[in-house]
């Protein structure tokens, strides 16, 4: 069998969890590793990056061997203690508690993931996405009064952010008189540190999982106490596959990891596609007159931009993926932003195409037990947002004061090894109506 342990020389100096160049463009370095061996350990925190589109399925799907115990966290701060022996699985059990976020859901294994999961699928039916779905136009429409009024604006922080805050506290039925408060906790406050993910040292600072957790313990206390016909009561009393009703905290996990969670990678995606339709006047003018291809735009730029460059798991045993030895152990990268781009199942994988027939096979949203839930919501709330843009405007441009002319435009990206997506993007606008460029 071949060996992880040796990278490419190309690449041997770039620290990827560090470099400020890989946070501004990590596809070279992806494409790289890939051309190399899809499953390669890369040599400054011993994580075997696993780029390859088949091999990533592979580990993804495989939950008993590979364990999502640091899915967030990666090779920092590090397991609490040595990992050594065949089977580690005892070991991850015991200390899987002392790692950071262990009791969000992306970083269960079954049977508890089996049955948090099973809670929140209960919350997210297709009849409530439904209804959510017709509210994501009347709010998209009532941020775009504010958002297009001035003819130019910030897109992350005027719009993407709230809007997408506002559709997710619909889905999980925050009332009405407390989403003020909402934006202001989550969207207003600056955010301390780099969070989770941060290429800096502080990689675990603010999350808004606290503020979360204080309203959505009230809420569902009081529901509890109080049952009335509405969503929360809904969260309040939905119940574990074997009939058993939560403790309240596992119910505020859940609904937590949904909000946050979601809410983050929406608002990604959304400025990776407004991005891309400001900066590609064509691009822009073919999706205003074929409206049926916006949806697979969405997915091309869920593949060519995944929000979540990747996530990590741990082998409890010795494995093979692709040809090569995992030992028990050994932490791993899933790199779904790579295996998006693999030429072996994307052809001319780095060329945009939003009509590519096979954009919606991308890793965007994960595979296996960890495939996004809200998938189908993050989907409506990109496509609603982005008809609603069109139909409003005439064009769309990106600011030059703000991002430099077209020959050399200025962007920031989010500085974590996680997340995928810019800063700021701001956008100047001519209204349905009036004259275009």
């Amino acid at each position: 069998m071949a060996s992880a342990d040796e990278p490419p020389e190309d690449t041997h100096a770039i620290d990827f969890f560090r470099d400020d160049g890989a946070v501004a463009d990590p596809y070279p370095y992806f494409d790289s590793l890939r051309a190399r061996c899809p499953v390669l350990r890369e040599p400054h925190h011993d994580v075997v990056m696993v780029t390859g589109y088949d091999e990533a399925v592979e580990v993804a799907q495989d939950a008993k061997t590979f364990s999502s115990c640091l899915s967030v966290t990666g090779p920092f701060p590090g397991f609490p203690v040595p990992l050594e022996g065949d089977d580690v699985g005892d070991l991850i059990e015991r200390h899987r508690g002392e790692l950071p976020m262990s009791d969000q859901l992306p970083t269960l294994d079954p049977p508890v993931h089996t049955a948090h999961r099973a809670l929140l699928m209960r919350l997210i039916t297709p009849k409530r996405l439904k209804q959510n779905e017709e509210a994501i136009g009347e709010i998209a429409d009532r941020m775009l009064d504010a958002f297009l009024a001035r003819g130019e604006g910030e897109f992350i922080g005027e719009f993407a952010g709230p809007f997408t805050l506002l559709v997710i506290a619909d889905l999980l039925g925050v009332p009405e008189e407390d989403r003020e408060e909402f934006l202001d906790q989550l969207q207003r406050r600056p955010q301390a540190g780099g969070g989770i993910g941060s290429t800096g040292e502080d990689t675990l600072a603010h999350s808004p999982l606290e503020f979360l957790y204080g309203r959505f313990s009230q809420y569902i206390e009081d529901r509890r106490r109080q049952p009335r016909d509405d969503v929360l009561t809904g969260l309040a009393s939905a119940r574990f596959p074997d009939g058993s009703l939560p403790e309240v905290t596992d119910a505020v996990r859940v609904a937590a990891n949904l909000f946050s969670a979601g809410q983050e990678t929406t608002v990604r995606l959304l400025g990776s596609a407004l991005r891309l339709i400001a900066e590609r006047p064509d691009l822009q003018d073919r999706l205003r007159g074929e409206r049926d291809l916006v949806p697979n735009f969405v997915e091309e730029v869920l593949r060519t931009e995944s929000p979540v460059k990747g996530d990590f798991r741990l082998s409890r045993v010795p494995a093979t993926v692709g040809g090569v030895d995992i030992p028990a152990g050994t932490t791993l990268m899933v790199v779904n932003g790579a295996a998006n781009r693999d030429p072996r199942k994307f052809e001319n994988p780095s060329a945009f195409d939003p009509a590519r027939p096979n954009a919606r096979h991308h890793l965007a949203f994960g595979r296996g037990i960890h495939t996004c839930p809200g998938a189908p919501l993050a989907r409506a709330e990109a496509r609603v947002g982005i008809e609603r843009l069109l139909d409003r405007t005439s064009d769309i441009r990106i600011s030059e004061r703000a991002h430099g002319p077209a020959d050399a435009r200025r962007y920031r990206y989010l500085p974590t090894y996680i997340l995928r997506g810019l800063t700021h993007l701001n956008l100047e606008f001519t209204h349905a109506g009036e004259a275009t460029r």
